[in-house]
């Protein structure tokens, strides 16, 4: 059964339709590729697929539920920006994660900030922007989720960041599951995929696997992306 299924998924605010008549399934143990150019509604269908918003019409179901409070402790999401409390220190958000979360991995946790050398006891607020990050980024692939959604993980950080960030996707996430990564930044992210999907207006443009789609037209993904979205 697909992690995430979505049928004629559509969703509108006001004038503006973010989502057209999306079909599109995700199966458990891949890493896909959201992407498409800004405003595509790449961070409209992972806050459907997250319950934080409803669809206009269609349907998307997660691990065959409609999004609620069920499929909420099969998901593991990571907002565009940066929300945690800057008054916690990393070693406080452990403890709200395990409290909070019954697959939150503490142990997996405290080897990937160990291995970021920072200190736990330091309050949010007193770390740069780049550590911030990462912390949030921690706290999310430490749970033992069946979908992890990274909305623009790599967007706005360095490369060394980057490289980083997807190490610790890669690493660190269940093998049973699936993630689902949305990004503009195809030439950094391509290397980790197994699918991909382009969103162009709201709509799936080309759906196939990263191999697939590189043995078929014979270029990267990242080349197949700028030919589709070339001005």
């Amino acid at each position: 059964m697909a992690i995430l299924k979505c049928s004629g998924l559509t969703k509108s605010f006001g004038r503006v339709t973010a989502l057209e008549a999306v079909d599109l399934e995700v199966e458990s143990g891949r890493i896909v590729g959201l992407l498409g150019p800004n405003g595509s509604g790449k961070t409209t269908l992972i806050k459907l697929a997250n319950g934080l918003l409803a669809p206009g019409s269609g349907e998307i179901l997660v691990g065959g539920k409609k999004p609620g409070t069920e499929t909420k402790k099969l998901i593991s999401f990571l907002p565009e920006r940066q929300c945690l409390p800057d008054w916690m220190s990393a070693r406080d958000l452990m403890g709200f994660y395990a409290d909070f979360y019954d697959d939150f991995d503490r142990a997996a946790a405290e080897e990937m900030l160990k291995r970021l050398e920072l200190d736990t006891g330091k309050k949010l607020k007193h770390l740069s922007k780049g550590s911030r990050e990462k912390v949030q980024l921690i706290m999310v692939m430490a749970r033992r989720a069946k979908l992890y959604l990274l909305d623009e993980p790599i967007g706005g950080v360095d490369p060394a960041a980057r490289d980083y960030i997807l190490e610790t996707i890669i690493s660190n996430y269940n093998p049973e599951a699936s993630v689902i990564i949305s990004t503009h930044l195809i030439a950094d992210v391509e290397r980790v995929l197994d699918d991909v999907v382009f969103l162009n207006k709201g709509r799936v443009a080309l759906a196939s696997s990263a191999d697939d789609l590189r043995e078929r037209h014979g270029k990267s993904v990242d080349m197949v992306f700028r030919e589709v979205f070339k001005c």
